[in-house]
Order: C-alpha cells, then sequence, then structure tokens
C-alpha cells in the first residue's frame, strides 16, 4: 500500500529543516520504502514542509518510518499526517 506522509514546519524552523537535511535524505535512502518525496516551499520560495509517499505492507510500518525521521526527532514539524493514498495517474 502506498501512504502520503504530509508534513507542516513549524514556523521560523528553517534552520532546523537545513541542519537535519543530509540526515533525513539519508533515512529516505536507507530505508528503501520512499517512492517519491519533496519539499513544499512557502511564497517566497522556502521550504515549509514535506509530502512523502511511502510503500509499506502496514500502517504501522509507515508510522515507524515517519516517527523515526530525523526531521521529526529533530522537532521540526507543527503537523504530520499519514494518509493511504491510491496511485490513479502518474
Amino acid at each position: 500500500m502506498r501512504v502520503a506522509v504530509i508534513c507542516q514546519d513549524k514556523p521560523d524552523h528553517l534552520e532546523v529543516r537545513k541542519a537535519n537535511r543530509d540526515a533525513h535524505k539519508a533515512h529516505i535512502k536507507e530505508s528503501g520504502l520512499v517512492e517519491m518525496a519533496g519539499p513544499f516551499l512557502n511564497g517566497g520560495g522556502d521550504m515549509c514542509g514535506s509530502l512523502i509517499i511511502l510503500t509499506v505492507d502496514t500502517l504501522d510500518q509507515a508510522q515507524d518510518w515517519a516517527a523515526n525521521d530525523p526531521y521529526a526527532k529533530a522537532g521540526l514539524f507543527a503537523d504530520v499526517q499519514l494518509q493511504i493514498w491510491d496511485k490513479v495517474v502518474g
């Protein structure tokens, strides 16, 4: 199944994101669960959240992935939602 991990950063936390970006990207690569991912951008072009599409066997597996994301561990996110997603196009 695919699960969308939808994250919104806390205000004024761009430096936290930048400081943990390499570890976050390593987590993506090492897990082997990420189908696609990228940051949301605000009106000024700065990163302000994330959208990650995971391919997992269970929702628990997706929750574990999200909880162990270095961004989450660093306290970057104001909100994280996990939603089962059905790819139709693309």
